[in-house]
């Protein structure tokens, strides 16, 4: 089976850190923020590959992020594919759900797969979680509780049906419909790939994968796994020292 990580964004608001460095290989207490992913993707026992998506302008500083992990020997069970979605600027990027497509296709088979975000540091298990979605016939998100309501209207809002099915995500709402926020950690069924197509070729909101998630919502069956954890999201300089402060006094 298969993990998509979509790196291809230009971080703006991180600038000048970003300017000419992809934001998820920034150093965070020693190592760069996607190796905390890949650590947690690597004892995954049934990921076999990691197909992640760059932008053109930092994807050869992702070659030789890879040859680096080959030459240490680091993930010696995970094949790690590395594709250029041929975008230079900000203005020309495909967005998350564009990135996404492309993965599948290249990955070509439909199958169950875990898709994230290449610039957070998830702070639970991803083991269990993966784990039930594999048991199960529906696509799963994550949850995490947000009791600022500040932060709440500057992300993506879960509404909950019943028990854990998700009946919409609300983007950055004026009114949130609920405290649980939905960090870029998915996990798809293999219908995914004709439900991403039908997406594209209906909605005009390709960056924020947010807008993919709503429409699954509204059209698919979605549950989310409330996570007693939390993240840490690399959206600014400012989380970006938080975390790497934070995470070297934990290993420290």
């Amino acid at each position: 089976m298969n993990a998509v990580l979509l790196c291809a964004g230009f971080a703006t608001r991180m600038y000048p850190l970003t300017r000419n460095f992809p934001k998820p290989l920034l150093p965070v207490a020693g190592q760069p923020v996607i190796d905390y992913l890949m650590d947690q993707l690597s004892a995954l026992g049934s990921i076999d590959a990691v197909h992640l998506v760059s932008n053109r302008r930092f994807f050869d500083h992702f070659l030789r992020w890879r040859e680096n992990h080959i030459e240490r020997g680091t993930y010696r069970r995970l094949r790690i594919e590395i594709y250029d979605d041929g975008c230079t600027d900000n203005e020309t990027r495909l967005g998350a759900s564009g990135d996404l497509m492309l993965a599948l296709h290249m990955i070509g088979t439909p199958d169950k797969i875990l898709v994230s975000g290449g610039d957070n540091i998830y702070r639970f298990a991803l083991a269990p979680l993966w784990k039930s979605f594999l048991r199960g016939s529906g696509h799963r998100i994550t949850a995490i509780e947000e009791t600022d309501a500040a932060r709440l209207k500057q992300t993506g809002v879960l509404e909950f049906g019943e028990s854990d099915r998700v009946v919409r995500l609300h983007e950055k709402a004026a009114q949130p419909p609920s405290n649980w926020t939905c960090p870029p950690l998915y996990f798809f069924q293999p219908s995914v790939w004709k439900e991403l197509e039908r997406f594209l070729n209906t909605s005009n909101n390709h960056d924020a994968p947010g807008h993919l998630i709503d429409f699954l919502c509204v059209h698919s069956r979605v549950e989310a796994f409330r996570i007693d954890g939390d993240r840490l999201d690399i959206g600014s300089i400012e989380t970006y020292r938080q975390a790497d402060e934070l995470l070297a006094k934990q290993f420290n």
